[in-house]
């Protein structure tokens, strides 16, 4: 009892000490300024070439979105998440391994895999994971109740990505991060599929509209960045020239771009997609919701789930009755445990 109290405190106590060692020591390997620094990419994008032209660029309730990123990603984790996960953790990998002898952590096959590997693995996983739970969200009357919180956004931006209760954030990692975990994804894979999801995530709810050329170019261009710079235990090349690695970034865009761009749209999640799953008419056929995908879109068109019947920039967002739902913080995050759970849309 005592290993997993210690476990429980020293989660606390590591986690703030990290916590803090992000604020305080900014660089281009902490999470923190990963953070702020896509949501600035991303908001200057919004400034420079909005979807919606006619959205003022400090849209409704963009200080509240805002917010909640800080909220969320960070105070959330601090004050409850993380210690708690990491008890989870070990609680479960012991108790199988005292039921059956069996050490999940040790025994799983992706300790020996590249690194490239277990991240695209790792990416995948998580992602499909999530589809059922957002699913979930969505069908289950008592966790709808707080994901309403998410579905409050009536104009859509960025920060609507960092807007959702901190309950989702149980759900979620409950079911994700402890299958993750045992199958040996440490924490620096989690940064780097974390980081990446969040770049996605903030791009699906973005005022931009953006080609599948564009994004099929960008997505080559990052494994051109990683191929020429021998990241990930990828080693093709040994120490090339600068003028290769621009060379294999600019040819892995241009591939990407022909080969993908016309399909890009069916296998990752886009704002021209997501937007429909924040509309306030749903098809008659889909009353729970449509386009669940968080990263990918593919779960969507494998399951059924996919609709993008036009352009919906100008669609109305919401959810019935949205007019008497709470516009606080405090409020929302009350609402849910205060509702009797039936589901009203």
């Amino acid at each position: 009892m005592n290993e997993y109290w210690n476990i429980f405190v020293n989660g606390y106590s590591g986690y703030a000490r990290y916590l803090w060692y992000e604020i305080s020591h900014p660089s281009f390997t902490n999470y923190f300024y990963w953070l702020l620094l896509v949501s600035l990419f991303f908001f200057l994008l919004e400034w420079r070439s909005p979807w919606r032209k006619d959205q003022a660029l400090f849209r409704k309730d963009f200080w509240l979105d805002f917010f909640y990123m800080f909220f969320n990603f960070f105070l959330f984790s601090l004050i409850i998440y993380n210690a708690a996960s990491d008890l989870f953790v070990n609680l479960l990998n012991n108790g199988i391994q005292n039921f059956t002898g069996f050490d999940l952590q040790s025994s799983n096959p992706m300790n020996n895999w590249p690194m490239w590997a277990i991240l695209l693995a790792g990416f995948l996983i998580r992602d499909f994971i999530q589809w059922w739970v957002h699913r979930l969200l969505h069908y289950s009357p008592f966790l709808w109740q707080f994901h309403k919180v998410h579905h409050s956004v009536e104009e859509m931006g960025f920060a609507a990505h960092l807007r959702f209760h901190w309950m989702e954030t149980v759900v979620y990692r409950i079911v994700e991060y402890l299958p993750l975990a045992l199958l040996g994804i440490g924490l620096y894979d989690f940064f780097v599929i974390h980081i990446f999801s969040l770049a996605v995530g903030h791009f699906n709810h973005s005022n931009i509209s953006v080609s599948g050329y564009t994004t099929a170019g960008i997505l080559g261009a990052l494994i051109g960045i990683v191929i020429s710079t021998s990241s990930f235990d990828i080693e093709l090349i040994q120490d090339p020239e600068w003028y290769t690695q621009f060379g294999i970034t600019l040819g892995c865009a241009a591939l990407f771009s022909i080969l993908l761009g016309p399909i890009m749209r069916k296998l990752f999640n886009s704002p021209e997609m997501h937007i429909w799953h924040h509309a306030l008419d749903l098809p008659k056929t889909k009353p729970y919701g449509i386009n669940f995908g968080l990263s990918l879109a593919i779960w969507d068109y494998l399951f059924g789930t996919a609709h993008v019947p036009y352009e919906g920039a100008h669609i109305k967002l919401g959810f019935p009755d949205l007019e008497k739902f709470p516009s606080t913080f405090k409020d929302q995050v009350l609402y849910g445990w205060r509702s009797d759970g039936r589901r009203s849309s």
